[in-house]
């Protein structure tokens, strides 16, 4: 099938290194991409702040999958085709120079994830992909060996001989595959800050603590323990280690419509009695000196402060009369202080689902579907997600990239040439 016809839907990470990766391995095929929006690769344009966190610098599939609170069995032998070590070394060499920072994270030396953007482009328009915008799909049907995809706004659908539905987090995508005969898992929020109504907490917004050890509790369900930095902002708590929690607890917190109780060890490397008897030595070495103006432990000032006052202590309040009372509370405070969730904030716009479609109806060496011949499927549209941190756009390059090879698997001029 010389110039066969393959219609990529959805123009983000993964279904645009997949039209890049079947275009790649069989230069004959005639690959469209079709993207709702105005402008394609819109999450890639915004992820990192703007800065595009392309991958995380972790290069053992085994340790990789464990960033995956779903997908992570599946994607176990898919790190071993192509992973974050892969995606590097597509992009250098492409000229496009990345960095790792100390956390793993991945970024372009530029710090603008146009740079990344301009690199795909340029590669989609070399090997002659045609890219749509403003072209949402209303319909798909499968007719005899075709597909016929119904474009918004275009009187006769166009026709495909096989499909990459790579659609994300969107409605539309869920029911067209829906419609092919996939098992839609309920699609609920992953990666979200938690809302905690406290006036006092909210005055510290930008105070910033690293590492915390945080716990999130939820009735019914035993508890989830995450450790990195934690942000104060005027709504919460955000930061690292709040998203990985949302994440592994993503559909309990929705059972629970996001409530629970959020309990921080701000001092995660002391004991409870080893905390007890540095508040307690204050009291011998400093003992005129006020109580919220001197803290003797690592921690931000406004924190302290805000323990002090919440524990009931006066301001003017010196270290020689610390009741035994006062002194195990804050101790208490610091271990373990308790805050309870009043519900779910936003992550800028770096917005994640987890859920989508059922991961045992797509096969994991192809990403064709096992319920639909022709049709293959990447990124957020199936039941994937993953932490903070660049493992996201990771498993969307990575299901792209296979997805990719199975387009031009069997397709008449199909070559077996590599994306680097």
């Amino acid at each position: 099938m010389a110039g066969q016809r393959i219609l990529v839907i959805g123009g983000g990470a993964a279904g645009f290194f997949g039209a890049i990766a079947c275009a790649t391995a069989n230069p004959r095929v005639r690959v469209t991409i079709l993207e709702a929006g105005a402008t394609v690769l819109s999450k890639v344009r915004i992820s990192g702040g703007g800065r595009c966190n392309v991958t995380h610098h972790c290069f053992d599939p085994a340790l990789l999958v464990r960033h995956y609170p779903r997908g992570g069995k599946a994607l176990r032998g898919a790190f071993s085709r192509f992973q974050p070590q892969d995606m590097i070394a597509w992009f250098e060499a492409r000229g496009v120079k990345l960095k790792t920072e100390a956390d793993g994270r991945v970024f372009p030396v530029s710090d603008d994830s146009e740079t990344i953007i301009d690199c795909l482009v340029q590669e989609a328009t070399a090997l002659g992909i045609r890219i749509r915008t403003r072209a949402a799909v209303k319909e798909m049907v499968k007719v005899g060996n075709e597909f016929q995809v119904t474009v918004a706004q275009q009187s006769q659908p166009l026709v495909g001989d096989r499909v990459l539905l790579a659609t994300g987090s969107s409605s539309q995508g869920y029911r067209l595959a829906a419609q092919l005969g996939h098992t839609i898992i309920p699609p609920v929020p992953s990666l979200f800050t938690f809302q905690i109504d406290d006036s006092l907490l909210q005055e510290r917004s930008g105070l910033s603590v690293q590492p915390v050890q945080a716990t999130l509790k939820l009735p019914q369900q035993p508890p989830l323990t995450q450790t990195g930095a934690i942000l104060v902002t005027h709504w919460g708590f955000s930061g690292p280690v709040v998203l990985k929690l949302s994440a592994w607890g993503a559909r309990a917190l929705a059972a629970q419509n996001y409530r629970g109780t959020l309990v921080v060890n701000w001092l995660p490397h002391r004991s409870l009695p080893q905390i007890q008897g540095e508040l307690a030595a204050c009291r011998t070495h400093t003992p005129k000196r006020a109580i919220a103006n001197h803290c003797p432990l690592p921690l931000p000032r406004r924190l302290w402060s805000y323990w002090t006052t919440t524990v009931g202590i006066p301001a003017e309040q010196t270290w020689a009369h610390l009741s035994k009372k006062q002194l195990l509370a804050l101790a208490e405070a610091l271990h373990r202080g308790t805050f309870t969730i009043a519900g779910k904030g936003a992550f800028k716009e770096e917005f994640v689902t987890c859920g989508g479609v059922a991961l045992k109806e797509v096969d994991f060496k192809t990403m064709a579907s096992r319920c639909c011949e022709g049709l293959f499927l990447a990124g957020e549209v199936l039941d994937i997600d993953g932490v903070t941190g660049g493992f996201n756009l990771q498993s969307a390059w990575t299901t792209g990239w296979i997805a990719g090879q199975g387009l031009a698997e069997g397709c008449t001029g199909a070559s077996t040439a590599t994306l680097s």
